[in-house]
């Protein structure tokens, strides 16, 4: 099984079902975003990683509120128009880290802005920070949805592995550790 059934029921709730892909919606908003510059001249790059994303899970709305497994549960809506002005917080970001980001969309109304890497690792960055939320769009629809801790990433780029918690890595080491997984 792919999902844990209760994040499947929750992704079918909100529109999702095994086989879902709007790629003429998905490439739309890469061409949209791509076309995007902010006040500096930083626009987004969109790859693969967020195409399939996109293609797949794009334009879910996922309402949730409550106490989940570590940290509370909170709506969030796959639609990177709603991170739109995010470029140059993303361009940064993903110097840190050694690779691009394209915007995924927003948790709790724009609380937190979600993006994915071009090795498909998502992570959300609010105003508290920058949070790893999976190796992949599927891991971190689990996070989401079940109300897992994320990994805080730190001034290096690194965070800990969630496996491990007091393992260290680096962005690189983490995809390749990731990649054998």
């Amino acid at each position: 099984m792919r999902f844990p059934e209760q994040v499947a029921a929750v992704l079918r709730e909100a529109g999702w079902a095994p086989g879902r892909r709007d790629e003429e919606r998905a490439r739309r908003w890469g061409l949209e975003l791509s076309a995007y510059a902010s006040w500096d001249g930083r626009q987004h790059t969109f790859f693969a990683a967020a195409y399939d994303a996109l293609a797949e899970f794009g334009g879910l709305a996922v309402k949730q509120s409550g106490p989940g497994a570590e940290v509370a549960r909170s709506p969030f809506t796959l639609d990177p128009t709603r991170a739109l002005h995010t470029a140059g917080t993303l361009a940064e970001f993903g110097r840190l880290l050694g690779t691009r980001l394209f915007p995924l969309g927003e948790e709790d109304d724009g609380t937190a802005y979600l993006a994915i890497d071009e090795g498909g690792r998502v992570f959300a960055l609010d105003h508290a920070g920058e949070w790893y939320l999976g190796a992949s769009i599927d891991e971190a629809l689990v996070t989401l949805v079940t109300g897992r801790r994320p990994a805080r990433v730190r001034e290096d780029g690194t965070w800990a592995a969630p496996a491990e918690p007091a393992a260290e890595a680096g962005p690189a080491e983490q995809a390749e550790s990731e990649a054998s997984a």
